[in-house]
């Protein structure tokens, strides 16, 4: 059966999220967010700023220059030095402290030599999907196009099982989180402002992206683009390309 749904390569999904010459570009939701802020920073050209509003552990660099705490010029600076840039803010034992939104749109709009500002804006405790609770996300208001990212994993589970803060995802679906996570309820969450949409403003463009997709999801992938028709596009990430993602 012909899916209606292509998974794309991972090195080729700053193309299918159809990304321009000019983005701040907000990560949020469950599995893979940090693998596709690295992914991005490859794709995106030098002069690109990685970051985050929530923590990330130390370790987690992607091979990039990391700057903890820099100003304005040195961040600047960096990028045309060294091309894309890893920026945080503080570091205490594993974990990184993330930037505050405002540094994101101050960077993206009014910092000379950045293109992009890509930001990891939620955490999902390496589930691969959740809702978002008070606080949560905190997206740049700036941010042109809002990604919100799904493990494969999560697909047809029980939501209790595989689900990041599962009582309020469920609330938002409509359901029991012992009840499993079919299309129509991914979709229902994907759509809410109180699920994957909140925060989102009101210019940015959404795209909800499924991470670590087999041939095996193809058929689930369908039923949830049908579900949702034209409202957002759906981009799959084959699970070759995804398979080391970072949480």
């Amino acid at each position: 059966m012909t899916s209606s749904v292509e998974p794309v390569m991972l090195d080729a999904v700053a193309h299918a999220l159809g990304l321009g010459d000019n983005e701040l570009v907000s990560l949020v939701g469950g599995g893979g967010k940090t693998t596709l802020l690295f992914a991005l920073g490859r794709q995106l050209g030098r002069r690109t700023v990685l970051t985050t509003t929530t923590k990330m552990g130390r370790d987690q660099t992607g091979g990039y220059p990391v700057l903890t705490g820099p100003d304005d010029d040195e961040v600047a600076a960096a990028v045309d030095r060294n091309g894309p840039v890893l920026v945080r803010r503080i570091e205490v034992d594993t974990k990184a402290g993330g930037v505050a939104p405002e540094d994101c749109d101050r960077w993206f709009a009014d910092v000379p030599g950045i293109d992009h500002v890509v930001v990891e804006a939620d955490g999902s405790r390496q589930r691969p999907f959740k809702a978002p609770r008070e606080g949560e996300p905190v997206i740049p208001t700036r941010t042109t196009t809002l990604v919100a990212c799904v493990g494969a994993g999560a697909l047809g589970r029980v939501i209790a099982d595989a689900c990041h803060r599962p009582l309020r995802l469920a609330a938002v679906a409509g359901c029991s989180p012992y009840q499993r996570l079919t299309p129509e309820r991914l979709a229902a969450v994907l759509a809410s402002e109180r699920g994957s949409r909140k925060g989102c403003p009101p210019a940015a463009r959404y795209v909800a992206l499924i991470n670590q997709v087999t041939d095996h999801h193809l058929p689930f992938i369908d039923e949830l683009v049908a579900s949702v028709g034209s409202v957002f596009p759906v981009v799959a990430v084959a699970e070759a390309a995804a398979s080391a993602a970072e949480h």
